[in-house]
């Protein structure tokens, strides 16, 4: 009787190692499809808003991702890279366009600074998770997070050039101007504490413009009608150049 033939090992079907990725996520698509990196930045996003940055292991954030812990650290080093990487992306595309509407010379500055405050506005109440509560951390005071607290800092003081190059600000007493952009700064990144049950707000963008007319009465510039209209032009222009903030776009943006 013939003996059957023996499977070599290369004629075995290869089997995927690790776990399946998550199930298919609402709106069609899975989270398989999302790139590595990007599936555990939205599983450390999730776990360290909602139960706690201290209470999340790297462990957990990889089961999250649905894949090994090994693999894991094949994108991100430690739980400190995922925070730091994480924290960065709240401040980046504000800055990105603090830095062009401060080199912007055709419109006003009362308008550049209510388009920096909508659109800085918008990147904290349109996210997924609220990521701005993280900031007050004790551990975001380590080294490892020194570039994500350049970056702000350097947020803060395009707020407060901006501010400075007002025409209200040519009235403000000795030592006002430091003071107003503290004050300034401070009500936009209010939008993190208005999201204390980390839902994103409903409409960002109407949301965002009235952070941005707040700081421009808070600021004491006039004429505020012509600056939010100028403002929006801005925005419009920055949303069709940049990748970033889709929570910002709307009909009326682009009208």
């Amino acid at each position: 009787m013939p003996t059957a033939a023996k499977e070599s090992p290369a004629d075995r079907p290869k089997r995927r190692v690790g776990r399946p990725r998550v199930a298919p996520e609402p709106g069609g698509g899975t989270a398989g499809d999302a790139d590595p990196r990007d599936q555990l930045l939205a599983a450390a996003a999730e776990l360290f808003t909602v139960q706690g940055y201290t209470a999340t292991s790297t462990r957990a954030i990889a089961a999250r991702a649905g894949m090994r812990q090994a693999s894991m650290y094949y994108h991100f080093p430690s739980k400190e890279a995922l925070l730091s990487s994480l924290l960065e992306t709240t401040v980046a595309p504000s800055l990105e366009f603090a830095e062009w509407a401060l080199a912007e010379q055709d419109a006003s500055a009362e308008a550049r600074l209510w388009a920096l405050a909508r659109i800085d506005a918008a990147q904290l109440a349109g996210a997924s998770h609220n990521l701005g509560a993280l900031y007050l951390l004790p551990e975001v005071r380590q080294e490892v997070f020194a570039p994500f607290r350049e970056m702000r800092e350097r947020l803060r003081v395009s707020y407060r050039e901006l501010l400075g190059r007002t025409g209200a600000a040519r009235d403000y007493p000795p030592g006002a101007l430091a003071q107003r952009a503290h004050l300034v700064f401070g009500l936009v990144e209010g939008v993190i504490l208005a999201r204390l049950e980390n839902a994103p707000v409903a409409d960002p963008a109407t949301y965002s413009a009235g952070v941005a007319d707040g700081v421009l009465r808070l600021a004491e510039c006039g004429d505020l009608a012509a600056a939010r209209l100028q403002g929006l032009r801005l925005c419009a222009d920055w949303i069709d150049r940049s990748e970033h903030l889709p929570s910002t776009t709307t009909a009326k943006d682009r009208a």
